[in-house]
This record gives C-alpha cells, structure tokens and sequence, in this order.
C-alpha cells in the first residue's frame, strides 16, 4: 500500500506538474519517464534541462521530497559530440532500472540505444551468488543446481533484452566459474577439474543464457 500511495503522489508532485506546467515553458522537445521513485528527463534544449533541474529541486522541497544527491545526474547524451561532451554536464552514459544506457549500432550499422547491464547490479548479482554458494557448500549438488538454474532464469528474465547478450553470457560464465570453486571446497569434491565438473554439468545443465525480449531494432 505504501509504494502505490507513493506513485499517486509523485503522479501528482511530478507527472502531472511536468506535463501542465513545466513541459510549455521548455524551449525544444523534453520527455519524462518515470517508474516508481526513479526518473529520467530527456531534453533537446541544454539550458531548458538547466534550468528545469534547478526548478525541480524546489517544486520536490515543497512537498518535503528530495532529489537523491549522488543518483542526480546531467548528461551529455547527444550521439555526436562536437568537442567532446558539454563542460556542464558529468558524462555521456545514464543509469536507470539496472541498466547502463550507451550509443551502440545495430547489426544493419544504424545508431542505436543500447541498454546493457549496469556494472554495480552486475557486481551485485554476483556477490550474491558467491554468498549463496558460500553459505550452502554443503548442501545437495542437485538442490544448488535448481537453485541455480532459478537464479539464471531470473536474471534472463530482466536483463535478457536485445543488445545485452554479452553481458548475460558472461553473467552465466561467472556463475558457472563461482559455482565450481565452491563445490571443490567440498570434502567429496576437493579435486574437482574443470574436465570432471563440464562431466557433472554435461549430466545436469544449467539453462543457457539468452535473450527473452526482444524488440525491432532499426
């Protein structure tokens, strides 16, 4: 209940005030997303982005609300450059809902939004595994392996999008990699070779990582 009253109140403090009242005074095209407390503002205008982030920062005190001070960022996130990124802002990449977001080309050589795996939820993700593998050692082979195999799935299910193939793979490759250290600590498994453990996975594979959503790329 508390998260959706949170929503109908940022629609308010927010959407609707970005919509009927800042979106007209904008110089250029501008665009809000947002998704529970986390947003992002697109603008086409450098000085209307300016000036609606000093203006935000009011309108959220009014209502006892603040912008997060290390999340809060102004990009440059123009495809071409002409002189490197703008001085006033800090950097050309954005975070948001655990991805990074970075000019890429599709296959067909058109430029492209690519949205890959943000490097701290990547990290996280895998420090959680090893704690899991870690606090477990010593539980059944096949009851690691299904959870496992849920924790794959899972992760496949968010980050599995067009353009983060490389990461969701390598995602896999570490856990595979976390997993066989934790198992050779076994006693029964002490001296397990990657030619014994391929043996184990060949019988009792883990799902493969792949793309789950998929979306036209131009």
């Amino acid at each position: 209940m508390r998260g959706q009253l949170s929503n109908i109140y940022l629609h308010y403090v927010l959407d609707e005030w970005f919509e009927q009242v800042a979106r007209p005074r904008l110089k250029g095209r501008c665009q809000l997303v947002r998704y529970a407390d986390d947003a992002v503002i697109a603008f086409e205008d450098h000085l209307s982005g300016k000036r609606l982030l000093n203006v935000l920062d009011k309108r959220l005190g009014r209502y006892g609300l603040q912008l997060h001070p290390t999340k809060t960022r102004f990009v440059d996130f123009r495809f071409k450059r002409p002189g490197g990124r703008h001085p006033a802002t800090a950097g050309t990449t954005f975070n948001f809902l655990g991805f990074t977001h970075v000019w890429g080309q599709s296959r067909k050589g058109k430029n492209v939004v690519r949205q890959i795996t943000a490097k701290d939820r990547y990290a996280r993700a895998l420090a959680s595994v090893t704690e899991w593998c870690r606090l477990n050692l010593h539980r059944p082979f096949r009851a690691q392996h299904a959870h496992l195999s849920r924790v794959i799935r899972g992760h496949c299910a968010y980050y599995g999008i067009s353009g983060n193939g490389r990461r969701i793979r390598w995602y896999h490759h570490q856990i595979t990699r976390i997993w066989k250290k934790w198992l050779a600590r076994r006693g029964r498994h002490s001296n397990l070779p990657w030619s014994r453990f391929r043996a184990m996975l060949a019988r009792h594979p883990l799902p493969t990582a792949k793309i789950v959503h998929q979306y036209a790329v131009p």
